[in-house]
């Protein structure tokens, strides 16, 4: 009990000290993380609305897919990425392995099976009376898109919430592709894991706190917008 009241302590002085290793994690961390984001929420809400808009052979089984593709563990996309971008890889020219970059390429793959099914479901769950009232008045596929966009938003938000979740708390495609370099790609999850292991684990509470932290903060800037909506 001494033991883990004194990592507190000391935990505590590591956050509320702005130690500066401790927040360029942090701040690694989320630049990786919410690029990928925004790059997996650019190609999965696009892709989202045009399998909900159109019916076609085979929507079925791209929903299976993608479900399936949800529950994909982080070091297979970690190692598939691994074998595109590495020397030997079809990409390995353009240098992305051990890269915040190359994080950014496996956490976006990531997050997008995610977001896109999230978002999905999204516009299929809308009141049918929307559709049919924009097809009576004659909208275009793109006027119709954009307002089930508008008319989905707090569930296309919250999907992005998810997919944000889904990349900041992994470990396994920072640590494969990033390489935990201090100081350039070591993210909250991977210096955990290296911290904890070396005994340092005030430094590893301190980030397991903060992570806690960024998680309630989004995940409450939701709820505020639901509320207001």
């Amino acid at each position: 009990m001494g033991y883990l009241s004194d990592s507190a302590a000391v935990a505590a002085d590591l956050i509320f000290g702005f130690d500066p290793e401790v927040y360029g994690i942090v701040l690694t961390s989320l630049k990786v993380s919410v690029s990928a984001t925004v790059a997996a929420s650019l190609i999965g809400v696009p892709l989202a609305l045009l399998i909900a808009l159109n019916n076609f052979w085979g929507k079925g089984l791209l929903r299976l897919l993608l479900n399936t593709l949800m529950a994909l563990p982080t070091v297979v996309v970690g190692l598939f990425v691994y074998a595109l971008i590495g020397r030997a890889g079809a990409l390995g020219g353009l240098g992305l392995l051990f890269t915040p970059a190359g994080i950014i390429l496996g956490e976006t793959l990531l997050a997008l099976p995610i977001i896109t099914n999230l978002t999905l479901v999204a516009v299929e769950t809308l009141d049918p009376r929307f559709f049919k009232t924009c097809r009576s008045l004659g909208g275009s596929a793109v006027r119709t898109a954009r307002a089930a966009l508008y008319e989905a938003r707090l569930g296309i938000l919250a999907a992005l919430v998810a997919g944000f979740g889904r990349v900041v708390a992994e470990v396994g495609v920072a640590m494969i592709l990033g390489g935990n370099i201090k100081g350039f790609t070591r993210t909250m999850t991977t210096a955990i894991a290296l911290e904890t292991s070396k005994g340092e684990f005030a430094l590893g509470l301190a980030l397991g706190v903060l992570l806690l932290l960024v998680a309630l903060l989004v995940n409450g800037a939701l709820f505020a917008l639901r509320r207001r909506a």
